[in-house]
């Protein structure tokens, strides 16, 4: 009798379930049980494809930042880089919230616990940084932006916004100072802070607020290969 061949899309449903149990009921909650129970499989089955727990949170940061990826990758580049770089927030947002648990898992949160990420995995997403830098770099030298240190204001920037995504996640803004009246605002401020003309600002928002719905619209489901 030949084995049964395995689910394709299993590895995806552990990660999945993972990062759920982590961000709902933290670090104790996640046993190759109670995993396994979740997507209805054996525990064996977290074992053959990941090898055990610690490597299943470590595939979980890279799926995380893998996700982001692609998402920001929709963004192409195009005559006004500030707006590019505005509609690149829009993705790091509309990604946080697609996946606001494997978010808090990728970032190295206290829903951890005990599984402690390596300082390669804290370090593995900045790759996820390049298209921010190269927009950054365009606006430099068109002349929107001052002749700063590139890549520290393309951190500033990705700081500043993620602070507002985390506090976005974790239900401390509220209205009339919510994650949504906030998210603007915040976008203008750091193009201003880099140099930019609140003239020039305004017309760059109002082209990325068009872009927005691509960078909203939901990625195509993902299947990770076996490990």
């Amino acid at each position: 009798m030949s084995p049964r061949p395995s689910d394709p899309l299993l590895p995806n449903a552990l990660m999945e379930a993972a990062a759920r149990l982590l961000a709902e009921e933290g670090a104790a909650a996640l046993t190759t049980r109670r995993l396994a129970a979740a997507v209805g499989t054996s525990t064996s089955a977290v074992y053959t494809h990941f090898g055990g727990m610690d490597d299943l949170v470590r595939a979980l940061v890279h799926e995380g930042f893998a996700r982001l990826h692609r998402r920001m990758s929709r963004v192409r580049a195009t005559a006004d880089p500030v707006c590019d770089i505005m509609t690149l927030g829009y993705a790091y947002r509309a990604n946080a919230l697609e996946y606001p648990q494997l978010y808090l898992v990728m970032f190295g949160s206290s829903v951890l616990g005990g599984f402690a990420l390596a300082d390669e995995d804290r370090q593995h997403g900045r790759y996820t940084l390049e298209s921010l830098v190269d927009g950054v770099a365009r606006a430099t030298a068109i002349g929107r932006f001052r002749g700063d240190d590139i890549a520290q204001v393309a951190h500033q920037m990705w700081i500043a916004l993620h602070g507002l995504v985390t506090l976005d996640l974790g239900g401390y803004l509220v209205s009339p100072y919510d994650a949504d009246s906030c998210f603007e605002t915040q976008l203008r401020a750091v193009m201003l802070g880099a140099g930019d003309d609140p003239r020039d600002v305004a017309t760059s928002l109002a082209k990325a607020r068009r872009r927005k719905a691509g960078a909203d619209a939901p990625l195509e489901p993902l299947v990770v290969p076996a490990g």
